[in-house]
This record gives C-alpha cells, structure tokens and sequence, in this order.
C-alpha cells in the first residue's frame, strides 16, 4: 500500500467515524437537553462521542493535507485550519455539556444549553460548508476523486449555509425536517467521499487544471 492509499483511507475510516460519532452523539443528548430526562449517563456517552468526532475532524484534515496539497496547497491549508475550528467549537459544545452534567439539569442553566446551542450552529451548522467549499475545488482542479462528489459538496456548501442564516434569524430549528433536508447534500458529499476514500482512495498522479490559453500563449512565445 503506498503512502497515498494509506493517507486516503485513514480520511475515509475519520469521515465515516464522523458519521458513526455525531448521529449517535445528538440522540443521547437531545432527551436531556430538551428536559425529558434529568439522567447524565446518557448525556456522558454523547460527550464522549463528540470529542471523537472532534478528533476525527481534525484528523480527515491532516490526512488528506499531503494529498491535497499537490492540486492547490492554498486551499489544502485552509481546509485544515477550517477543520480544526469545527473541532475547537465541538470541543466548546462539549463543555457546555459537562457543566451541564454536573449540574444535573438543564433546566437550571439556561445560559449553558444557550451556549451548547450556538456551539452546535457555528460547528456542525456552518463549518462543513466552509470545509465543502476549500475542500471540494481541490479535489476537483486535481481530480483526485470522480468529479460528481466534490460537485456535490459545492451545491451542498450554500444550502447548508442558507440553513444555518435561516435557524439564526428564527426561520427553523437547527434540528427540523427543513433543516434536514437543506443539510442532506453536505452529509452525501462528506459520506460518498469517505466511502470513495476506503473503497478506491484518490488519484496517485493528480492533473492540475490546465492553464488558461492566454497563459499558454505567453509561454510559447517567450
């Protein structure tokens, strides 16, 4: 297995553990948050799956940043520092929800569930947009992977956003058949790309796009 293969699929297994991790963690965490249930334990296994998934986000980035890098480095780099500021927000969300765990109830601390809240808005709401529109030119200027994936991400990045400016202005509920449906091609882009990344990995030999013809011109005349 070449370092590129083996690069690819530790950032596919991390963006299905993403998936394995944030799903499971909103389910274990809605009941207390919401007031239908006053038991941590619960509410523990969820901080426990989202500091994972803090961890693997960063991790999808440091992996793939060798690969990427080769197609455009700027965007490559940018993708690893938006990554790493969707963790340090989970990680903040995950705060949040300790010191609402040691409380016991999340009635009594409004001002922590709020901040729990914006956390899981600016983190899982709004960053894989910003991920999806570093991360998916990249892919697709070096043709790393089948183009149809990265396009999705980039019809996915401003729907994801529109949900999230709609949810900040009161439109939905972050968590809403609405904001479901407007955050599904994120999730596609993100799961089709891990699963291509285990499956069949990325191009060891990527093509940049070619230069624009005037370029091309210069240099022949030159």
């Amino acid at each position: 297995m070449t370092t590129t293969r083996r690069l690819a699929l530790i950032a596919g297994i991390l963006y299905l553990v993403t998936f394995a991790t944030s799903i499971p963690a909103l389910a274990l965490k809605s009941p207390f948050l919401d007031g239908a249930t006053t038991d941590p334990v619960a509410l523990r296994w969820a901080v426990v799956l989202e500091l994972v998934l803090a961890i693997a986000c960063v991790g999808t980035a440091a992996a793939l940043l060798p690969i990427v890098r080769r197609g455009d480095e700027a965007l490559a780099v940018g993708f690893v520092a938006s990554r790493t500021i969707e963790a340090a927000i989970i990680v903040m969300g995950v705060l949040a929800l300790l010191a609402i765990a040691t409380l016991g109830d999340a009635a009594a601390s409004p001002a922590l569930v709020a901040l729990h809240d914006w956390a899981f808005l600016l983190g899982p709401g709004i960053l894989p947009a910003i991920n999806a529109m570093l991360l998916a030119p990249a892919l697709l200027r070096a043709r790393l992977v089948p183009s149809a994936i990265p396009i999705v991400g980039l019809v996915g990045a401003p729907l994801l956003l529109a949900s999230a400016g709609a949810t900040l202005f009161g439109a939905v509920d972050q968590v809403s058949s609405v904001a479901a449906l407007l955050a599904a091609p994120i999730a596609l882009w993100e799961a089709s790309l891990g699963v291509w990344l285990v499956v069949r990995g990325v191009r060891d030999d990527p093509r940049p796009v070619a230069a624009p013809v005037d370029a091309r011109a210069g240099m022949l005349g030159g």
